[in-house]
């Protein structure tokens, strides 16, 4: 895993990060540094993922100019916003900041709050801006109603939109759905998806959550204990064998595909990916649609051959990429390449024995249907 993001062409529009900060330990506080350098993608999101404590609001707030660190460097699209002696301002930063509370002002309604981060925005937003952004947060129903008049997720679309009409350079969102129930999460994230579709904006996601991280990201970055653990594409740090995001049983991969085939009677989609193709169930796909897909470890078997009397409709050929075993322990984490694709399986060891199974080995990985996320 690279330490940090280095992609081959470097692109004026990255964003670099520098910074040193300590605080000291206290009296039962054993104090905390950050040390990160490395250079962000100019497009797309970013998650910064890691567990509490792992650094990633401090980082947050360094780029947002909230917290001044001991030595750093900031440069965002070319633009110089900390180094040797200059530090741009937070309210001088072109930035859009969502919280983990919406922090709305309770004062105003929907649109008040709306209309005040317009007037707030410099330069001057487009005017067609209002419209977009009410419309893709579907906000017209709420715009008469006060902050206490809104469910916790209709608040933080508020919130978001609000960030939005400031006319950002960057989005910064630290935890937007941490204060949420699992309903008003699912609520919201497509909401997120769309954000990530329909504007050229670098986000930078806070979340100690793997689910929106899978869901949202395009690149991540791994925090732990003010360090930069590990950053690359979303594909390749799911994908890393040695990156512990999530206990073994929730390790997956994201695979980005395009629907090719609806299957009315039986009501399947056919999806192509690098190496191959899925077949899921269809809930309301359409041909050529692009389509991100979440296939987890314990849901893929191997097998030395193609199996057509199975149940299971994705056979994939692959290679035996990597195994991860520990004596001592049952089960090993395998990485299994698919033409460009990567995807794990969370088998026995002794299944790996009985079939022979090591690096360079080829076989077939099994996926059943039902069991693909997207």
């Amino acid at each position: 895993m690279r330490p940090g993001f280095e992609p081959d062409a470097v692109s004026a529009s990255d964003i670099i990060t520098r910074f040193q900060l300590a605080y000291p330990a206290a009296e039962g506080d054993p104090g905390f540094s950050l040390s990160v350098d490395t250079r962000l993608p100019g497009r797309g999101i970013t998650g910064i993922f890691g567990q509490s404590g792992s650094g990633k609001t401090t980082l947050l707030r360094c780029i947002a100019g909230l917290q001044q660190s001991d030595a750093g460097q900031l440069v965002v699209g070319g633009e110089t916003w900390q180094e040797n002696g200059v530090f741009v301002p937070a309210h001088r930063r072109p930035i859009g900041y969502v919280f983990q509370e919406s922090s709305l002002l309770d004062h105003l309604s929907a649109s008040g709050n709306l209309q005040y981060a317009l007037r707030r925005a410099r330069p001057t937003p487009p005017a067609q801006l209002y419209d977009h952004v009410v419309a893709l947060m579907a906000l017209e129903p709420l715009l008469a109603r006060y902050p206490h008049q809104l469910s916790g997720g209709e608040r933080q679309r508020v919130a978001i939109a609000r960030a939005l009409l400031t006319h950002p350079r960057l989005l910064l969102m630290d935890e937007p759905l941490a204060s949420l129930d699992s309903g008003r999460k699912h609520e919201i994230l497509p909401y997120l998806e769309r954000l990530r579709e329909e504007f050229a904006l670098p986000i930078l996601y806070v979340s100690h959550s793997l689910d929106e991280i899978a869901r949202l990201a395009d690149h991540v970055v791994m925090m732990k204990a003010g360090r930069l653990a590990g950053a690359g594409s979303l594909a390749e740090v799911l994908g890393d064998l040695h990156m512990p995001l999530a206990p073994d049983d929730e390790r997956c991969v994201v695979l980005e595909g395009r629907v090719t085939e609806c299957d009315p009677h039986w009501n399947l989609a056919r999806i192509e990916i690098p190496g191959g193709h899925l077949w899921l169930a269809n809930l309301n796909l359409t041909v050529g649609q692009p389509l991100r897909v979440r296939i987890f470890a314990r849901d893929v078997s191997i097998t030395l051959h193609a199996h057509a009397d199975s149940s299971i409709l994705n056979r994939l050929q692959a290679s035996v990429a990597a195994i991860s075993a520990e004596e001592g322990k049952a089960l090993a984490l395998v990485q299994l390449r698919i033409g460009s694709s990567v995807i794990l399986a969370r088998v026995t060891r002794r299944s790996l024995a009985d079939l022979r199974i090591a690096p360079g080995s080829q076989v077939w990985a099994q996926v059943k249907s039902a069991a693909i996320v997207s």
